[in-house]
């Protein structure tokens, strides 16, 4: 566990009370190694992602990360960056696809910065290329004058990430939409030919259509629910994704998980939101959906339900926390909220593997 910083501590804190009270319910048994991470982490050993923490993190089943950054570090530079602690641990940890599903229930499409009717009923998975794309590719300079970076992919990295976007489909509405700018781009066009042979090759029984970034993004916003699984690079990916990310209403919705690698990296999209970190405000509802793909990705697909069952009752209720909030609704607080899920989790959560003594958990 990585609890970061700002209001990362707080939501992270649900997530562990959840996570117990899933395995005081049913026979799992969750062990916890807490670490260092983002500006804690600086302020305290002189580095983002210490060698300490990211040994542990390779040592586990799964990595729950919960936000790094703040005010506090925004003059550092470089590697001393709060922020370049995550591209450290997805390179120490060797995940090259992010999972980004966005979801809107009718009860929260009201909060949608779009018609309700345009939102209701999107189910959507952007599946972001995470180690690759000009995000790392080299030579990279800058001069004062002058500044370059460079996109670079090779076929085995596109048909890594690929395969993920294609299994995914498989287990969903069996639909892929990769997206480029194979028109401008030599990589673009490299990826495109080889997501079409992948295509034609393994997984010719799923639907495959293509996009350029600049109509997918504004079909983003006209008909988002005509996508499925959107496959695209890094770039690409982290605009895309955080364009997704505003269709539910908040950030404070979202999850995400990075895979591939032997340890997967589980953590919310939004940030460290440090002006309302420590006031119990934070919604920790994209914590908790984080935790809940970790659970569906180490082979736990009834508890992974039973607290997606939790957050869409939670949801359906009268209560929300500050960001969602609006007249008519009972605002609640970080710890309040997360005793709501786990109360609709434990409902839902299927009788199989229950177990009749309580388990030891949280070592």
């Amino acid at each position: 566990m990585l609890p970061g910083d700002g209001i990362g501590p707080e939501v992270i804190a649900e997530s562990v009370k959840l996570l117990d009270a899933i395995a005081a319910q049913t026979d799992l048994e969750f062990n916890y190694t807490e670490a260092l991470a983002g500006g804690a982490a600086i302020d305290k050993a002189g580095d983002p992602m210490p060698q300490k923490t990211l040994e542990l993190c390779k040592s586990s089943d799964a990595v729950l990360l919960a936000a790094v950054g703040g005010p506090k570090w925004d003059d550092l530079t470089g590697a001393m960056r709060p922020e370049s602690g995550l591209l450290k641990i997805r390179k120490e940890l060797g995940v090259f696809a992010n999972l980004r599903p966005v979801s809107v229930s009718p009860s929260l499409a009201e909060s949608s910065p779009l018609r309700p009717s345009e939102v209701i009923g999107i189910d959507l998975l952007t599946v972001r290329e995470l180690t690759g794309g000009i995000y790392f590719g080299q030579p990279v300079g800058n001069d004062g004058n002058e500044a370059f970076n460079t996109m670079r992919y090779s076929v085995g990295e596109i048909e890594r990430v690929s395969r993920v976007a294609f299994d995914k489909a498989r287990k969903r509405r069996n639909k892929v939409t990769s997206v480029d700018k194979a028109n401008v781009l030599e990589v673009s066009r490299l990826w495109r030919d080889t997501v079409k042979r992948l295509h034609a090759t393994e997984f010719p029984d799923v639907e495959l259509g293509h996009m350029y970034i600049d109509n997918a993004a504004m079909q983003m916003v006209i008909r988002p629910r005509q996508f499925d699984v959107i496959l695209t690079e890094n770039l690409f990916g982290d605009i895309l994704s955080d364009v997704s990310a505003t269709l539910g209403g908040s950030l404070g919705l979202l999850p995400s998980a990075s895979i591939g690698g032997r340890v997967g990296l589980f953590e919310p999209v939004h940030g460290s939101a440090p002006d309302i970190a420590g006031q119990g405000k934070a919604n920790p509802t994209a914590m908790i959906l984080s935790a809940a793909m970790m659970l569906e990705e180490l082979g736990e697909a009834h508890a992974a339900a039973a607290v997606r069952h939790g957050v869409a009752s939670a949801m359906g209720g009268n209560s929300r926390t500050g960001d969602l909030w609006h007249e008519g609704y009972r605002r609640v607080s970080t710890s309040e909220m997360g005793a709501l899920i786990r109360e609709e989790t434990l409902n839902h959560l299927h009788p199989k593997g229950l177990k009749q003594e309580p388990a030891i958990t949280g070592v």
